[in-house]
């Protein structure tokens, strides 16, 4: 599991993540809400746990935001903030578990781990349109045939699911399949070409679609 954590208090992010890491999960910081956006739109997390008080955008304004932009990685609230208010404002902003500090870390790592398992299980089997996705077992079919993909086109294909129908830049693309590595135009147009001729070229009209200057898409839309 990747978890974003999104705290200016460095020595509370640095004991969250300690105890979270020795339940094999992996951590990432943010210490301002603006940076939490941007590392949440441009890297793939399973969960972020986002405080309230943040310097230059707010925690209910970080999650309306990721919203807006299409995430829809589960958000938990970890805040000193515990009034129905606060906590009704969390949820209008989109988040989808809202925890009140000071809180045992097990029972953080059990709230943080309900999300995740929540998530992948909406995730496992998903429809568009004539295309059904079985995520888990890597299956994929179209119309009844069965559509064979290799480990990078399968990347490929959950990052734009993942945002489906707006569009993905193919720098967020490229961040996602090779996080390590250098964007490379050439190598991602080549991985896209086969996963168009896997899932549109046999069919009478294409689910994935390029918008030109802005990225990719998917949409059942014809």
């Amino acid at each position: 599991m990747r978890i974003l954590i999104v705290e200016d208090d460095a020595d509370l992010s640095a004991a969250m993540a300690e105890y979270f890491e020795l339940q094999e999960a992996k951590c990432d910081f943010a210490y301002n809400g603006l940076m939490g956006v941007e590392l949440a739109i441009s890297l793939n997390f399973d969960v972020i746990l986002l405080d309230f008080m943040l310097p230059k955008l707010d925690g209910f304004d970080v999650c309306s935001e990721l919203r807006r932009r299409g995430c829809s990685t589960p958000v938990l609230m970890l805040t000193a903030m515990g009034t129905t208010e606060d906590q009704l404002g969390g949820f209008d902003a989109g988040v989808d578990d809202y925890v009140v500090k000071p809180c045992p870390m097990p029972l953080l790592w059990a709230r943080i781990n309900s999300l995740y398992r929540r998530a992948k299980n909406q995730q496992a089997m998903q429809e568009l349109g004539p295309l059904k996705i079985d995520i888990e077992s890597r299956e994929l079919k179209r119309e009844g045939l069965i559509i064979t993909l290799t480990p990078t086109e399968w990347r490929i294909l959950e990052t734009l699911l993942q945002h489906s129908p707006k569009i993905v830049s193919r720098f967020d693309i490229e961040q996602f399949v090779w996080p390590d590595q250098e964007p490379d135009q050439g190598r991602l147009n080549v991985h896209l070409h086969a996963l168009r001729k896997a899932i549109d070229k046999p069919f009478s009209y294409p689910l994935i679609k390029t918008v030109t200057g802005y990225g990719v898409c998917i949409s059942a839309k014809n």
